[in-house]
């Protein structure tokens, strides 16, 4: 399943060393930078996120979701060819995917997989708290945090062009990674700035993932009770 793991994927480091003057942020560092453009999304109240990673096996992860710091949030997630939609509110996830959803996600249960999947499909599955597999899927401050965990992925990057991401101006922050990764940053650079977009080019997790709709609210609804099971509870039917 896609889970917060992919984030570490999904959001390379960054940082830098190179200044550069001029605009814009003229006077500051490629590390002044991305330290303010890391600090300005963590404090943002709500981000949209898309993104894909490509993993070691060639199986690809995505995510679409938007999310704010209550951990409200809603979108699609996604491993290989299975999708599936999710929402959590009230301290609550739910996810809804189809039956080959559903197997992927049991695969290391198969006799579970065979049982449970055409009982899961296309409902809105109330999952377990304590369910390590999505835990943090709609984490926004463990995305964000994610991206400081290497202190080392945050410095050595410099200043590039200026360009566009759906519109709106970023200044490019580019390094070239031990791993034979390229990282590139961009940050927004009229109002707050924010990340607009991070890539990963070669390496073992090619991607990068896209941040918009700053701010915006974000108010799932809970599922109707008629189309929710709950994880839990089928589990414990499945094993009486």
């Amino acid at each position: 399943m896609a889970t917060a793991s992919v984030s570490v994927a999904l959001l390379a480091g960054c940082g830098g060393d190179s200044g550069d003057e001029g605009k814009p942020f003229e006077g500051q560092s490629a590390d002044d930078i991305a330290a303010k453009a890391v600090e300005a999304t963590r404090q943002a109240k709500s981000v949209h996120v898309k993104g894909d990673t490509r993993l070691e096996d060639g199986s690809t992860v995505t995510i679409d979701v938007s999310v704010d710091q209550e951990k409200n949030c809603q979108g699609t997630i996604g491993a290989g060819e299975t999708r599936a939609d999710v929402r959590h509110t009230d301290a609550t996830l739910y996810l809804r995917g189809d039956e080959q959803y559903w197997r992927t996600a049991l695969e290391q249960q198969p006799d579970a997989a065979r049982k449970m999947a055409p009982k899961l499909q296309d409902k809105w599955v109330r999952m377990p708290a304590n369910d390590a597999s999505t835990a943090g899927v709609c984490d926004k401050q463990g995305f964000i945090a994610a991206m400081d965990e290497d202190e080392s992925e945050r410095r050595g990057m410099k200043r590039d062009s200026t360009t566009e991401v759906n519109g709106e101006e970023a200044l490019k922050l580019t390094k070239d990674a031990s791993g034979g990764e390229k990282l590139t940053l961009y940050v927004a650079t009229e109002g707050e700035p924010y990340i607009l977009k991070t890539t990963t080019e070669g390496g073992k997790n090619p991607g990068g993932v896209t941040f918009s709709e700053y701010g915006e609210t974000v108010d799932p609804q809970q599922p109707p009770a008629d189309e929710t099971v709950d994880m839990k509870e089928l589990a414990g039917e499945q094993q009486t």
